[in-house]
């Protein structure tokens, strides 16, 4: 049982220092300024007695006083820390007003990229950075594309986009902010009433061209039916001509032969007969009664 216990008693002694003591220990350490941890896309600036006493933008485990020398004892008492996000950001400016060369009042939308580039200028000559490069790239938006012919203005958006970023990166850098990627995404029409005109317009171009797509296709099949309706009449006229002449043939081909004639006029007559709405009423021969009473019945 000795073993046991002396394994449970180790196991709770690491759990206690690994969960509660080693933290502890650390902190302190970190506290009297020993060491600190860089993370991934990140940079830590210390400042001691109003000025930058070291920069560090490599991550892992620095120790702060192969780095700071002494002064890394004091930081933490007597000066400041400052965490800085090195990783790249985005922004979106929506409907910056400009004027096109015809005068039409134009929006711009407009998504840049931007990270810092000097963390010691982004902290100190200029108290809102990410405010002053929004409000540099609007106003590089009004000045490089004001008076822009509309339909270039419409069409040629990496031309513009190209146009802000070298008015804007300069002036950025100085901040420690550098501008990334720039890219018009959408330019549009300000002035409701001008939309309206416009919109109202383009119904009234469709629905021309939808009337004179209708017809058009009217026309064509008007000229289709007017060229067959002709077309059967020159043949039914000639369908007309020549069958008199066809059935008069054919008659006097079956009058050559009078056995022939009287057998299909029979027919005929028969055929006449038959199709005709007339009643007809067989009697018995030599009956005259019953003929005199069929008269006296439909003479009522």
């Amino acid at each position: 049982m000795e073993p046991l216990v002396q394994f449970f008693v180790g196991a709770t002694i690491s759990f206690i220092g690994m969960w509660f003591v080693m933290p502890i220990v650390l902190f302190f350490l970190r506290l009297i300024g020993l060491y600190t941890t860089v993370e991934e896309g990140t940079c830590q600036v210390f400042i001691l007695f109003g000025r930058v006493v070291g920069i560090l933008d490599e991550p892992g485990l620095v120790i702060l006083p192969l780095k700071l020398g002494p002064s890394a004892f004091l930081v933490n008492w007597l000066g400041s820390r400052k965490v800085l996000d090195m990783r790249r950001d985005q922004q979106y400016l929506r409907s910056n007003p400009v004027n096109s060369e015809e005068g039409a009042p134009m929006g711009v939308g407009i998504w840049y990229e931007m990270y810092i580039s000097d963390p010691v200028s982004y902290l100190f000559k200029n108290a809102d950075p990410r405010g002053s490069l929004a409000a540099n790239v609007s106003n590089a938006v009004v000045r490089s594309l004001s008076n822009m012919p509309l339909e270039q203005m419409l069409i040629d958006r990496h031309g513009m986009s190209r146009m802000v970023r070298d008015e804007v990166s300069p002036r950025s850098h100085e901040w420690g902010y550098k501008l990334g990627s720039v890219y018009i995404r959408k330019v549009h029409f300000r002035d409701v009433g001008m939309i309206q005109q416009i919109e109202a317009k383009v119904v009234n171009r469709l629905r021309q061209v939808t009337s004179a797509i209708k017809q058009d296709g009217a026309n064509q099949v008007n000229i289709i039916t007017s060229t067959a309706d002709r077309q059967a009449a020159v043949e039914f006229a000639k369908a007309g001509a020549i069958r008199p002449r066809i059935v008069g043939e054919a008659m006097h081909k079956i009058s050559s032969n009078k056995e022939v004639a009287s057998a299909l006029f029979e027919i005929l007559e028969t055929q006449n007969i038959l199709e005709g709405k007339g009643k007809l009423v067989l009697v018995p021969p030599k009956n005259e009664l019953l003929n005199q009473l069929i008269t006296a019945e439909k003479v009522k």
